[in-house]
């Protein structure tokens, strides 16, 4: 199953999967916005997803199709944060034992979410430590069946659930702003726009510091970088995966990149104007949209707000750097 490339069949799959389960998550739009754009924005609302994130599409995508036996054993996975609490919730849904790898410095409001949902948090050193060997490890000891954040099909395609609702709900599309860490959510949203608006323009956004899948998607050549320093903590993946890279390179239509003083600025923005809770991670499509330099004037414009979990502990720092 691993070297297997989804399809848009595998997002309807998977829509299926998950329906009634997670959340049918609202479309928001903003005649402010609009009028400071020119375009037509259509925000989809993932901050409201079940765990506050798009990553429970995936997670339960993934989880509820494991056979009688996996799911007896239990699965591990490795994440900063929203997926972790993903598959923390999707596991108590279904009664199946699981273990997160987490870094010691994921916002408490993830870590303490993940242990809520009662998974079992081991931590790691970011700078020390390899995530996915110890996940890797874990699996062999304890017979645990790994589920990765990002590069697996099941993932990929329940995540791109998010961006087939929008279509269904909005009808196509000139462009789609769709975050991007390691690429799950992005691959599973270009998918769906391929299937139904075969003319929308795909666009992943990734934080300056980290921008692997930028470099990777101009060069051709995967990318890497080392534990970038950015708020935008859903994002510092180190590269997009043996899935996800593939489906980048075919099905998305351009990178971008912005800076985290352009993500706060947009994401308290985002806040105060629309009334929409979204973290750093979450307003990356929402900043490329607003302040990028990919021109969306006359434009019917999607934009994916990927989540919510905002950490307040932080919100005074990032408050005090504004001009």
């Amino acid at each position: 199953m691993a070297n297997i490339l989804p399809t848009s069949a595998d997002v309807d799959s998977a829509a299926e999967q998950i329906r009634g389960v997670a959340h049918r998550t609202p479309v928001a739009t903003s005649r402010t916005v609009d009028a400071r754009t020119g375009g037509h924005l259509f925000f989809k609302c993932e901050n409201f997803q079940r765990g506050g994130a798009f990553k429970f599409r995936g997670a339960y995508n993934a989880l509820s199709r494991l056979s009688p036996d996996e799911r007896r054993r239990g699965v591990v996975t490795f994440s900063s944060g929203n997926h972790a609490q993903a598959i923390a919730l999707a596991g108590q849904l279904l009664g199946i034992p699981r273990v997160i790898v987490m870094p010691t410095d994921a916002p408490a409001v993830k870590r303490i979410a993940t242990e809520g949902y009662g998974g079992e948090v081991v931590l790691y050193d970011r700078e020390r430590d390899d995530r996915e060997a110890i996940g890797r490890r874990l699996s062999a000891e304890r017979g645990l069946v790994l589920i990765p954040p990002y590069d697996h099909p099941h993932i990929i395609a329940g995540q791109g659930t998010a961006a087939r609702e929008l279509f269904e709900e909005v009808g196509p599309l000139d462009l789609l702003f769709v975050p991007c860490g390691g690429g799950g959510l992005l691959s599973g949203s270009a998918l769906a726009a391929g299937a139904m608006s075969p003319g929308c323009r795909v666009v992943g956004v990734e934080p300056s510091a980290g921008d692997d899948a930028t470099r990777s998607f101009r060069t051709r050549t995967l990318q890497t970088v080392h534990n970038p320093k950015t708020v935008a903590d859903g994002a510092r993946t180190s590269s997009l995966g043996a899935l996800t890279f593939p489906l980048v390179l075919e099905h998305v239509a351009d990178m971008t990149t912005v800076d985290d003083a352009t993500l706060l600025e947009t994401m308290f923005y985002v806040w105060e104007r629309m009334k929409l809770v979204v973290e750093p991670t979450g307003a990356l499509g929402a900043a490329a949209a607003i302040h990028g330099s990919i021109p969306v004037a006359g434009k019917r414009v999607g934009v994916i707000l990927s989540g919510g979990n905002v950490d307040l502990t932080q919100v005074a720092a990032w408050l005090a750097t504004r001009s």
